[in-house]
């Protein structure tokens, strides 16, 4: 009858051990999972400003190549207009 006591109280002991090692494996796994989440997001985040950067600078090429085309055609009035007088 002891024994039977001891073996029952030893079981539930067992059980309730499993129950919190499962409840910590669960909570340790959904800690990686938000912190994988939180890095993933830092990337996005870092990847929208590197393609907004990305789209400025190709205005300011766009713009650039513009200025320099003008500058050209603008030269080369002048010059042909001075060599012509």
């Amino acid at each position: 009858m002891l024994i039977d006591s001891i073996s029952e109280i030893a079981k539930e002991a067992i059980e309730q051990a499993a129950a919190e090692a499962a409840r910590a494996a669960a909570l340790a796994a959904i800690e990686r999972e938000a912190v994988l989440l939180r890095e993933a997001e830092r990337w996005r985040r870092e990847a929208e400003g590197h393609l907004l950067t990305l789209r400025q600078t190709q205005r300011n090429g766009w713009r650039n190549i513009v200025i320099a085309g003008l500058s050209c055609l603008l030269g080369g009035v002048v010059i042909g207009v001075t060599v012509n007088r």
